[in-house]
């Protein structure tokens, strides 16, 4: 395997800590440049000042059109996706991917189609599964995979999902990490990797036509919880992954998240206006009572239905719901916004 020259990083919730350690157990001298994405969404990030405290490379945000400099740890802003390209930095705010901007995969894709063998990436602790496909991506063109040890991991989700579809070269403790790192970029001896054998696709099996007796009109396509677009399901080697034409990107169980957060906030909202429908029916009730007693007495039965439904609804959208991205993978808050301790490290 080639000498690696460059390395990336992902991580999301519990990341400030794991990237802190890190940085401060690489050596001043570190021969490679390392690129970071932790994510924070559009919050503010002290993350290049933490992590220049904590060790002796130093740390700052990327800025676009710069070159890379070996012994540099650059990390992508807020709000930005970080890419490479022939050797320079460069920034977008491009479409979010897994309902994150920065993501994870856009930086390690592009590492991988500029470096191939030559790139290292490495899967911290983290919700759900960004990093997935651009770790596969690295693996892919015969770069190294690393993956923290899930049994390590503050948060394990992120680094199972790597271990689970891209089986990589190595799945160590965070504390392990670093020496692997500097062996890799003095081209010390190490194993072979493995590519990953893709799975050969299997149709999904066909949905239910009636589900309590009741028919199941299954919609012409699913859509994008952050526009409304169509999306465009596609298999890259055992990853689930949906695409809309505007660029928003989900693998299945961000996909699962973002949904089921869009339902429930439509579903709390019909919950409102209900509720705002059962106050104004009742106001009409009050202002016409000895006036037109026939007409309030409908206006109270509108009010009182209005009432009825609302409470129904309310019990049915607090009510426990499947989630099987959650049986491997631990559903979250705010798909958007993963980072939210972390953010209160930094800031």
């Amino acid at each position: 395997m080639a000498r690696t020259s460059i390395v990336v990083i992902g991580a999301s919730a519990g990341g400030v800590s794991a990237l802190r350690l890190l940085a401060g157990a690489l050596p001043a001298d570190f021969p490679a440049a390392i690129l970071v994405v932790q994510h924070i969404g559009a919050h503010k990030s002290e993350l290049p000042a933490l992590l220049t405290a904590a060790g002796s490379m130093p740390a700052k945000h990327a800025e676009d059109g710069e070159t890379i400099v070996p012994g540099h740890i650059y990390l992508a802003p807020p709000d930005r996706h970080l890419t490479v390209n022939d050797g320079r930095l460069h920034l977008s705010r491009g479409p979010k991917e897994n309902c994150s901007r920065p993501a994870i995969d856009p930086l390690f894709r592009s590492v991988a189609a500029n470096y191939g063998a030559k790139a290292a990436g490495v899967i911290l602790t983290g919700n759900l599964n960004d990093g997935t496909l651009g770790l596969l991506e690295i693996k892919l063109r015969g770069g190294v995979a690393i993956v923290q040890d899930p049994e390590d991991a503050a948060h394990p989700d992120m680094p199972r999902s790597a271990a689970a579809h891209v089986r990589p070269d190595y799945c160590l403790p965070l504390t392990a990490i670093p020496k692997l790192l500097v062996e890799l970029v003095n081209g010390s001896d190490r194993k072979a990797a493995a590519m990953p054998i893709s799975p050969s696709q299997q149709n999904a099996g066909a949905e239910p036509e009636k589900i309590n007796g009741n028919r199941f009109e299954r919609p012409l396509t699913v859509t994008c919880p952050e526009c409304g677009g169509a999306l465009k399901r596609r298999v890259v080697g055992s990853i689930v992954k949906f695409d809309c034409h505007i660029g928003h990107t989900y693998t299945a169980e961000v996909m699962a998240a973002a949904q089921f957060e869009e339902m429930e906030k439509v579903m709390r909202a019909a919950v409102r206006f209900l509720n705002e429908r059962a106050e104004f029916c009742l106001q009409m009730a009050e202002h016409i009572r000895t006036a037109e007693p026939v007409a309030a007495a409908e206006w109270h039965a509108a009010s009182k239905q209005a009432m009825d439904r609302a409470y129904k609804l309310r019990d049915l959208v607090e009510q426990d719901w499947i989630t099987p991205e959650s049986s491997g993978i631990a559903p979250v808050g705010n798909g958007r916004d993963r980072a939210v301790s972390d953010n209160a490290i930094e800031n």
